[in-house]
C-alpha cells in the first residue's frame, strides 16, 4: 500500500523525465548569474570549484523537485544546507572582517552590525512614528534588505520563513535527526505565544528605542554574532540566548519533530503569517476528495493545520507554505492555490507558478552560503587555516 501511495503521488505531482529537464531550463539560467554574482567566471580552482559544486547541487535540487513532485523533501534538503552552511560563511566572514564573533559598543556606533531580518517589526513601527532606525547598521544594508523583503513579502507571504529565512532551516535540520517524535501533542494555545512575543517586541522597541528582540530574546545569537561581556546584564542575556537555542532550535525539534521555533515562538514567523493575507498564494484542501486522516495535521512542521482547518479546507495563516502537508497526503487533496480560482481545478499549474519564484528566493539566499562554505573548507584543506 506504501508503494502504491508513492506512485499515485508521483503521478499527482511529479512529471516526465522531459518535461522535468524542460522547466529546469529557466532555473540553470538564472541560477548561473546568481552563483557568479554576473561576474566573470574566476580561473583560480579554489574559486571556481565552489561556485561550479553550487550551480550543479542547487539545479539538481530543482530537477528531482519537479520529477519527482516531492516538494518538501527537496526544499528541506536545501534549505538544511544552506542554514548549516550560512553558520560557517557568516562567522568567517565576520571574524575576517571584525576579528571575531563578539559585537562590541564601537562595532555598533560605526555601523558595523549586519542587518538581519529578524528585527524588521521592531524597525517598521519606530521608523514610522519617530523617524529612527533603531537597528546599528548601515543605512544602505537595511534599505536593500528592507526591499528585498517587501518584495518576498508580497510574493510569498510567509513563504519566507520555509524558502528564504537563514535561521529556518536550523531547527528543520534538528527536526529530522529522529526517526519518530517523542512529543507527539503540542496545545494549539501555544501556537499564539509567537504573536505574544511579537506584540510584545514591537511595543517596548517603540517605547526603549532599541531591539529588543536581539538584545533579549534571539536564539540565534549563539551561533552567530554576541556582545562582549562587560556586565551582569550581558551575562545574562547570554545565557538567555543559549538557553532559547538549546530549547527551541536543538531540543524541541529533536522531540517532537516538528520547527518548534519557528512555529511557536519566532516573531518574524508571527510577522509573516500577518502578510500571508497579502500574497496570491494559499494552500487549500479540497473536501470532497479529503477523508479527514489527519496525516497532514500530523506533519506540519509549524502546526499550520488542525482538525478545524482541514474540516473548513485550508490551512491557518501561520502556513509557511512548505509542501509538508501536500506531500503527506494521500488523497492528493491539498495543494497550492491561487487565490479567487477554483480550489484542486488548476493545483499543477499554481504549483509551478509558486515553486519558480520560492526555490529562485531559496536559491539566491543559499547560493553565496554554500558556495561561500565550500570555498572556506578547501581554504582549510590548502592552507590549514579556514581564514583567508
Amino acid at each position: 500500500m506504501a508503494d502504491n501511495n508513492r506512485v499515485d503521488q508521483k503521478r499527482r505531482l511529479g512529471t516526465s523525465a522531459v518535461k522535468a529537464i524542460l522547466l529546469t531550463l529557466p532555473i540553470l539560467l538564472l541560477t548561473g548569474l546568481m552563483v557568479t554574482g554576473g561576474q566573470p567566471i574566476p580561473k583560480e580552482a579554489i574559486r571556481l570549484i565552489p561556485l561550479a559544486v553550487t550551480y550543479l547541487f542547487i539545479n539538481s535540487i530543482f530537477f528531482l523537485l519537479i520529477y519527482s513532485g516531492r516538494i518538501s523533501r527537496y526544499r528541506t534538503i536545501l534549505f538544511v544546507t544552506y542554514a548549516a552552511c550560512f553558520i560557517l560563511t557568516f562567522t568567517t566572514n565576520l571574524i575576517e572582517t571584525r576579528g571575531s564573533m563578539i559585537l562590541t559598543q564601537e562595532n555598533m556606533v560605526k555601523g558595523e552590525t549586519p542587518f538581519c531580518p529578524m528585527v524588521i517589526p521592531m524597525v517598521i513601527i519606530p521608523a514610522a512614528l519617530t523617524k529612527t532606525i533603531i537597528f546599528p547598521g548601515s543605512m544602505a544594508s537595511i534599505g536593500s534588505i528592507l526591499v528585498a523583503w517587501l518584495g518576498v513579502t508580497i510574493a510569498l507571504g510567509r513563504g519566507w520563513c520555509s524558502w528564504g529565512c537563514f535561521f529556518g532551516g536550523m531547527d528543520e535540520g534538528f527536526s529530522k535527526i529522529a526517526r519518530q517524535p517523542v512529543i507527539r501533542n503540542i496545545n494549539r494555545k501555544w501556537t499564539y505565544l509567537s504573536f505574544a512575543v511579537l506584540l510584545v517586541i514591537v511595543l517596548t522597541s517603540a517605547a526603549t528605542l532599541s531591539p529588543t528582540y536581539c538584545e533579549w530574546l534571539c536564539p540565534f545569537k549563539a551561533v552567530t554574532e554576541f556582545e562582549e561581556i562587560t556586565s551582569a546584564k550581558v551575562v545574562v542575556q547570554t545565557v538567555i540566548f543559549f538557553s532559547l537555542f538549546t530549547g527551541l532550535v536543538v531540543v524541541m525539534p529533536i522531540l517532537t519533530k516538528r520547527r518548534t521555533q519557528c512555529g511557536l515562538f519566532c516573531p518574524m514567523g508571527a510577522f509573516q503569517s500577518l502578510t500571508n493575507k497579502l500574497n496570491v498564494f494559499d494552500v487549500r484542501v479540497d473536501t470532497n476528495k479529503c477523508t479527514q486522516c489527519n496525516l497532514c495535521v500530523k506533519s506540519c512542521p509549524v502546526f499550520a493545520l488542525d482538525e478545524e482547518s482541514v474540516r473548513k479546507g485550508r490551512a491557518r495563516v501561520t502556513c509557511s507554505k512548505c509542501g509538508k502537508c501536500i506531500e503527506v497526503c494521500p488523497r492528493g487533496a491539498i495543494s497550492f492555490h491561487i487565490k479567487g480560482t477554483d480550489v484542486g481545478g488548476n493545483g499543477r499549474t499554481a504549483q509551478l507558478m509558486f515553486i519558480y519564484p520560492a526555490f529562485l528566493l531559496l536559491a539566491i539566499m543559499g547560493s553565496g552560503m554554500i558556495s561561500g562554505a565550500i570555498y572556506r573548507v578547501l581554504l582549510l584543506i590548502t592552507t590549514g587555516s579556514i581564514l583567508k
